[in-house]
């Protein structure tokens, strides 16, 4: 297996098993959809967004809240 099927099969768990459904759900198909789309450097910054907190993910997304650690990628304008 190569380091990039790891790190796909690394994001799809972590994009799927949050803490809370709608994260779950949000995440989880988003990287169903596109994440054989993605070129190594969007994985990298998809796997960097899935670090962060299910709160600061959460207000940005729903709430539309701007947030500093929220990187303006390919990857963020998708979702």
């Amino acid at each position: 297996m190569t380091n990039k099927e790891i790190l796909k099969k690394q994001i799809i768990y972590r994009s799927t098993h949050r803490g809370s459904k709608e994260m779950d759900l949000l995440l989880g198909n988003f990287v169903k959809k596109y994440i054989e789309e993605l070129n190594d450097v969007e994985l990298n910054d998809l796997e960097k967004l899935l670090f962060l907190e299910d709160e600061i993910l959460y207000k940005w997304y729903f709430e539309k809240n701007e947030h500093q650690e929220i990187p303006k990628t390919k990857v963020s304008a998708l979702l």
